[in-house]
């Protein structure tokens, strides 16, 4: 048991409680010591125990009231029986009105060891049932640690209403998650839950995909066709990346969300809808307001309930139930391999958590994941080896003086893209930029390669 786990100590025999005493002390346990059955039960009352270890005989009340007692004050409270009479209708009894163990005198100091090794395990593992509550409809969220659970808590409480949310949070720590269960908590739970990543469509289409477009309105458009708005009425419209959007288009939805109204592009007609919003951004998006970057007006529309999720590197205690909720039946995690996962830093968050147990689960051949298997798949990617570059080493930017600056820009974006294999969230983060704008500079052409001017 963990070191100061407080315990319930009920006993008339003195040399038997004695006994009791010293073995649980010796096992980290604070031991409260009492003589009988009243004297427990009045020590319940007070409450702060994590266990209670009462002899099955003894005056004033026996050990089935204590236990009785007991569940009722908190049913999850381990209560074990300690007897003489061990026989199996006590046992049955015992365990048919709650009793989570039996010992029998005279008691040995290994059995105890391992009864008080189930005890905990059966607490640590209601403690993460506890957490582990996903939400009402189709488990979307996971919350396995305190902070996450207040998180849910938090999301129930503000679905039922209209007001905006803003996700905040890293890559990977489950934005649209929340989206999701602020939807399906919601009084809008059997309307539409439309989403759109704003980093993810060029500029030049984001207006169509967010507000649709009658046909002809540009070169392709055939027919007409309903924006996300339309198709998100009566329901929630969740808008991931909301950072990345342009000035302008921060004007347009805005406007939305004022007045509740739009115009398809290439089209007159005013179409109204109802629709929830729910954005959510990576950025610090007070500090772009502040750069002129994104709208304030903006901001305190979306901004009216601000969820903050953390990362999983501030949240370790959520580590590994969440990997035994990852873990595919019939597999268990050693506890090597849980030492491993906690000691990992997770930069891609639980995304990242996620894909790892299930790919070390696809090629477990066995019941148990190691803390090898684990590791094997922790060690950083090899980097690809980069062209020698010779430079001076009192000047590094000697080479690239005379140099076009479009090709020197669009070099550093393509060596910086080979440098992370490829992974375009990583290179935008590397170089500064947004996702959408380093898509713009690799759908542009490619500067002409030219050489350094030479004297």
């Amino acid at each position: 048991m963990t070191p100061r786990e407080r315990v319930l100590l009920a006993d008339d025999e003195p040399l038997s409680r004695e006994f009791l005493q010293e073995a649980l002390q010796a096992f980290g346990c604070e031991v409260t010591a009492v003589v009988d059955g009243r004297e427990a039960m009045q020590a319940l009352e007070r409450g702060g125990f994590d266990l209670v270890v009462t002899d099955l005989k003894m005056p004033h009340a026996d050990g089935l009231e204590v236990l009785a007692q007991a569940k009722r004050l908190d049913a999850a409270l381990p209560v074990v029986l300690v007897t003489a009479h061990g026989t199996m209708h006590t046992a049955v009894q015992a365990m048919r009105k709650g009793a989570d163990d039996i010992l029998e005198k005279p008691v040995v100091l290994d059995e105890l060891e391992v009864l008080l090794t189930r005890v905990r395990d059966r607490r640590r593992l209601l403690r993460e049932n506890t957490f582990l509550r996903a939400e009402s409809v189709a488990g979307e969220l996971v919350a396995a640690s305190p902070a996450m659970q207040t998180i849910v808590d938090l999301v129930q409480r503000v679905a039922p209403s209209r007001a905006a949310v803003l996700v905040h949070g890293e890559s990977g720590t489950g934005k649209e998650r929340v989206a999701t269960l602020v939807h399906k908590s919601s009084d809008r739970r059997d309307g539409p839950f439309v989403k759109l990543n704003c980093a993810a469509i060029p500029e030049a289409l984001l207006e169509s995909e967010l507000f649709g477009h009658e046909a002809g309105a540009f070169t392709g458009a055939n027919r007409r066709r309903e924006g996300r708005f339309e198709l998100a009425d009566g329901g929630t419209l969740f808008l991931d990346e909301i950072g990345e959007m342009s000035p302008a288009m921060q004007a347009k939805l805005l406007r939305v969300l004022q007045e509740g109204e739009f115009e398809r592009v290439g089209g007159n007609a005013t179409i109204r809808v109802d629709v929830r919003i729910v954005a959510a951004t990576n950025r610090d998006l007070t500090a772009e307001v502040e750069a002129g970057r994104f709208r304030g007006d903006l901001l305190w529309r979306l901004n009216v309930v601000p969820i903050v999720l953390p990362p999983l590197r501030d949240r370790s205690d959520e580590i590994v139930p969440l990997a035994r909720h990852f873990l595919r039946p019939g597999l268990t995690l050693a506890a090597d391999a849980e030492q491993a996962l906690r000691e990992w830093s997770w930069p891609g968050n639980v995304r990242e958590l996620q894909n790892l147990v299930q790919r070390v689960g696809l090629f477990c051949e066995g019941g148990v994941v190691t803390g090898e298997m684990v590791r094997q798949w922790l060690q950083p990617s090899p980097r690809r080896a980069e062209p020698t570059v010779v430079l001076t080493p009192q000047d590094p930017y000697s080479a690239l003086v005379g140099r076009p600056l479009a090709v020197v820009e669009h070099e550093l974006v393509r060596r910086t893209l080979a440098h992370n294999a490829g992974n375009r969230t990583r290179t935008a983060e590397m170089l500064g930029i947004g996702v959408r704008t380093l898509f713009n500079k690799l759908q542009g052409a490619t500067p002409p390669v030219t050489e350094p001017r030479t004297s």
